[in-house]
């Protein structure tokens, strides 16, 4: 009788869902600093930190090689990279040629009590910032804000390959804030710089919602260098 074949659901093999565990596995090593940003490590000690088995993970190390998160090297191991300047300047103009269009199109289509909902929540954080200080409630505030405004922005151009081109780049982002100390006046700017972009989509203005995401992205940028 001829094997049975690897069982696939919705088109996938069982190893393809292993491949994406040990990715998030090591994404959320980086993330939580168990994994050191410039680390530089075996495959077996990823196997042990990450309790992932070797295949998936070499399977995982080559995706996250292709997004420029690891550099692998042959009978050597694994080099995290630490973002610099480069990095930083050419993330930062990818996320700027997607998220034009999709401010663009946000304050086009987006549903107007979304939009208004969106402004009550960044002014609640600001007016919170302002009279009780930056701690660590607020910092959780201000991450939940960028990913439901920049998140939303891209789900409005409706586009699965867009979509996954930005969750890399908010990988890269996540990773870049690491070596970040978010104070009081960069939150209240980067607040500042998204109600400028929500002002602009609740008037219904594309232009000047997207000239006010590409400010925002270079003011970003400038946050993002001076602390590298």
């Amino acid at each position: 009788m001829a094997g049975r074949a690897p069982a696939v659901l919705n088109g996938e093999r069982p190893a393809d869902n292993l491949a994406r565990f040990a990715y998030r596995q090591v994404l959320g090593a980086l993330f939580d600093r168990r994994l050191p940003l410039g680390a530089f490590v075996s495959q077996r000690d990823l196997v042990r930190l990450l309790n992932v088995p070797v295949q998936p993970l070499r399977d995982a190390l080559k995706v996250l090689e292709a997004e420029g998160v690891v550099e692998i090297m042959p009978r050597a191991g694994i080099q995290f990279v630490k973002p610099d300047y480069e990095m930083v300047h050419n993330i930062y103009q990818f996320r700027a040629i997607i998220e034009r269009t999709a401010a663009r199109r946000f304050a086009e289509t987006a549903d107007g009590d979304s939009i208004a909902a969106l402004i009550d929540d960044h002014r609640r954080v600001q007016s919170t910032i302002e009279q009780a200080g930056f701690d660590d409630t607020a910092l959780s505030d201000m991450l939940r804000l960028e990913r439901t405004l920049h998140d939303g922005m891209t789900a409005s151009l409706r586009n699965p390959l867009v979509e996954k081109a930005a969750q890399r780049l908010k990988n890269h982002v996540i990773l870049i804030r690491l070596d970040v100390v978010m104070t009081r006046p960069f939150a209240l700017r980067t607040i500042a710089e998204h109600l400028a972009i929500l002002s602009a989509c609740a008037e219904r203005d594309g232009d000047r919602a997207e000239a006010a995401l590409a400010d925002h992205f270079q003011q970003s940028l400038g946050r993002m260098v001076g602390t590298i």
